[in-house]
Order: C-alpha cells, then structure tokens, then sequence
C-alpha cells in the first residue's frame, strides 16, 4: 500500500493529511474491506478510526495501520495530527459530518476528491489480474446460460440464473443490477431485468458483472431468440463492426475521446448515428464506474494500466437494441482484451 500512498501526496501536492471516508478509497488505501471507518493518512503514519466491532478484522486486513477508538471522539483524533490541512473528499462525505468535524478543530479542510482519486486510475499488474479473473467469471457464467436460455423464460429468471452461475464460481458480489432487457426493452440502455416475458423474435441483451477479491467485471452481450430479420442482422453487425474496430484502434496514448469517434463514425456512416446515445466506455476497478471515459469530451488519453469498457450500442425505440461490451486493459503498454465470450450473433 505504500506506493500508492506515495502516489496519493505526490498528486495532493501539500504538507497535511487525508481523511477518507468512502468505501472504495479505504480498501484501496488499506485494504479494509468496511465502510464502517474512516482513514487518516499522514506521510509518516497511518490510521484506522473505527469502533471495536471491526478491530480483529482491521487488524489483519490492514496491519500497517494503527488502530482508533472512534468512540474516543473526534477532539482525541485531532490531537493525533500534526499538521494544518486536511485532504478530504467533498462527493463522499455528508455535509453535515464536514460541519461536525470541521467544527472540532482549527485544522483547515481542503476539498481534494479528484487528486485521491486519481491514483486509482492507473492500475497495477495484480489489479489488472483480479479484473481479469472477475471478467472470467462473468464469461463462464454467460457460456453456461445460453445452455438453459429460451422463449418462456421472464427476464429475471435469466438474471438470477447469471447472477446464481457468478457466484457460483466464486464472486462476492454484483457490480451491479443485471441488466436482462428483451424485445423492444432492449431499446433502453439501462433495462433493469423485468417480469417480461422472453418471446420468439426478442434481442436479448445482457449487461452483467461480478466482484471478485474486490474487484469489478463489466460484460454485454446481446443475443436473439429464434431466426433474426435482416434488419435484426443489419443493426446487429454495425455494433460488432463498430465494437471491433474501436478496439483494433486503440493503443497506449490515443486520445480516449478519439477512441469513442472510431467506433461513433462506424455506427453514423451506416446510419444509426442518433440512435448511439451515449459514451463508448468507462473504466472499471473497485468501483464499476471510474475515470477516465471514452466520450466525445473526454480530455484523457489512454495510459499503461487504465482498464475500460468498449461497448457501442444501438437503441431504437418501440423496435429495440444492441449493445455488445468488452474490457480491454493497457499492460506493458499493449492492449489486452479481458472478455473471451463469443460476440458473433447467437441464434437460440
């Protein structure tokens, strides 16, 4: 943890410490797997404020850190600092426990989200490697699904069957709700698994993840059910064109926003641009939504270990869609595919 503590000060810039209170920044700083605690970092030592439910397991979690009893209250912790700055993440804290804190000390507070963030961008070869194995979950687990998937079946049946077969295999948790979307549902990016049933003739799309060791996965994959149209084909080979060659541009320093117009001018030359309505990707790690994107705005360009999502998707509304996603991670300064799940149209 200590390299990224160093990287932590050199991006803050400053003497003084950092008080950390969301979950994904503690467990990347220390290793506890609670949000029951804040951390207080200083250049030369290091804190766990908790209560005693979770000291055994601080302990062994996160033995570089020293234990505190928050119980001994916020006066006793101050004492603890020597410093005239505090670091803190202004998204993650509620404004009435700044008020609080802040109210107990002379101590400056400096909002600082974006700079403890950041480290997190770029991750290391074992961050890279959880990412994976969470990824490899989530393929195995969409293998084994198209043996079981059909017309009948509601959409939440097939999320809970996915959801069952990740863990299963050994995930902790989902990054997310499944997203099972069929027949015109599948228009909607975000279509939450519904008691719809799944009928001949539906796009199926699935949009699933997994935690593993504390880290997220990130997968699409949109099939169809019965024989598809020719407009069925149509829509669906532009994304997969558009999916493939973004990914087969993509290198270590591309501007990410280059990225998203790759796969943006396959999809508006073969006309279902509007129907393209949001970013090419996002990067993937504790949390399941980081920095930097793929986006049209974006002013980052893609470093050695960033991991992103590369998912194009057309949406067509009262028709339906198609989305097809992959994870794709900067190692060693080439691009690596981390999702192994078959992407040619599945006719079930």
């Amino acid at each position: 943890m200590q390299s990224r503590i160093d990287n932590l000060f050199r991006e803050l810039k400053g003497e003084g410490c950092v008080l950390i209170k969301s979950y994904p920044n503690i467990f990347y700083y220390s290793g506890f797997t609670s949000e029951d605690a804040l951390l207080l970092i200083l250049k030369d030592r290091r804190y766990i404020i908790t209560d005693s439910r979770y000291f055994i397991q601080a302990r062994i979690e996160a033995p570089d850190f020293e234990l505190v009893d928050i119980s001994k209250g916020w006066g006793y912790i101050f004492s603890l600092i020597p410093c005239d700055t505090i670091y803190f993440e202004e998204n993650r804290m509620s404004y009435g426990m700044y008020k609080r804190l802040s109210g107990n000390t002379k101590i400056e507070f400096c909002p600082s989200q974006a700079e403890i963030d950041k480290p997190r961008r770029i991750k290391d070869n074992e961050e890279i490697r959880l990412i994976s194995e969470a990824e490899k979950i989530g393929d195995e687990a969409f293998i084994n699904l198209l043996e079981i998937l059909r017309a009948g079946m509601t959409e939440r049946e097939v999320a809970l069957e996915l959801e069952m077969r990740m863990k299963r295999q050994g995930a902790s948790d989902l990054s997310f709700d499944t997203i099972v979307a069929s027949g015109v549902r599948s228009s909607m990016p975000h279509g939450v698994a519904s008691d719809k049933v799944i009928e001949k003739g539906d796009f199926v799309t699935l949009d699933f993840g997994c935690v593993y060791k504390g880290y997220c996965s990130d997968m699409t994959r949109t099939v169809i059910i019965g024989n598809p149209d020719s407009r069925q084909e149509e829509v669906y080979n532009l994304v997969l064109k558009a999916q493939k060659t973004a990914i087969d541009g993509l290198y270590n320093g591309i501007a990410c926003s280059k990225a998203d117009k790759i796969a943006r001018d396959v999809i508006t030359e073969g006309g279902y641009g509007e129907y393209f309505t949001h970013s090419l990707g996002h990067s993937v790690g504790i949390e399941i939504h980081e920095l930097p994107n793929f986006s049209p705005k974006s002013v980052d360009i893609l470093e050695n270990g960033n991991v992103l999502s590369v998912e194009p998707g057309i949406y067509i509304d009262s028709w339906g869609g198609v989305r097809i996603e992959d994870l794709i991670a900067v190692n060693d300064g080439k691009i690596t595919n981390l999702s192994h799940s078959p992407k040619e149209l599945v006719v079930i």
